[in-house]
């Protein structure tokens, strides 16, 4: 019998609560670096190719970043809510096509290993097997996992506000990112 979450059936314009922690569950963010690196990866993938476009031009990226562009999958699903934790991560993504998370869980765990050996100069795998999804199939739990997501580093509330490596700043309005997409989840409270 296979683990929980593992056999994936996806469908268009599902919600699905996505999460992978580390082999032997080993630290997978040593440094608030390896989180940034993470959080790249999850914008280059994410955010709009003419936006990156523009970000280029304007010199604040790497001309490197251009090789992304055909892996780009911003216009096949939402990052709705997102944390990082020292050695799992967690993501609520609406997905259009039925294998966008597929690609996205793919490119990111390829290209963060990559970085993260490189780094600290190891081989092999970073993440415990397949990362895992679950179809969210009622708003009920589209808002439970929200605040699941957002509560699971365990922190008071007010250092939440500040928190980095999570969407919770976005949904307060502290941090913008067109990449992570709080309004979905904000619209039930309007």
């Amino acid at each position: 019998m296979p683990a929980k979450n593992v056999v994936k059936v996806f469908t268009e314009n599902g919600h699905y609560h996505v999460y992978n922690r580390g082999v032997e569950k080993r630290k997978i963010f040593q440094d608030e670096h390896d989180y940034a690196v993470f959080l790249y990866y999850l914008k280059i993938y994410l955010s709009p190719v003419e936006e990156l476009k523009q970000l280029i031009t304007s010199s604040k990226m790497n001309m490197r970043v251009q090789r992304f562009f055909p892996l780009n999958l911003s216009q096949e699903l939402d990052l709705l809510t997102f944390v990082l934790m020292p050695n799992h991560v967690h993501l609520l993504i609406k997905q259009y096509k039925v294998n966008s998370i597929t690609k996205l869980m793919h490119r990111l765990s390829t290209s963060y290993t990559m970085y993260f050996n490189k780094k600290y100069k190891r081989v092999g795998s970073l993440f415990q097997g397949v990362y895992k999804a679950c179809l969210v199939e009622t708003d009920e739990y589209l808002l439970h996992l929200s605040r699941y997501i957002h509560l699971n580093p365990g922190y008071h509330l007010s250092s939440l506000r500040n928190m980095n490596f999570s969407s919770y700043p976005y949904y307060l309005g502290n941090m913008q990112a067109s990449w992570v997409k709080p309004e979905t989840i904000l619209h039930f409270f309007r």
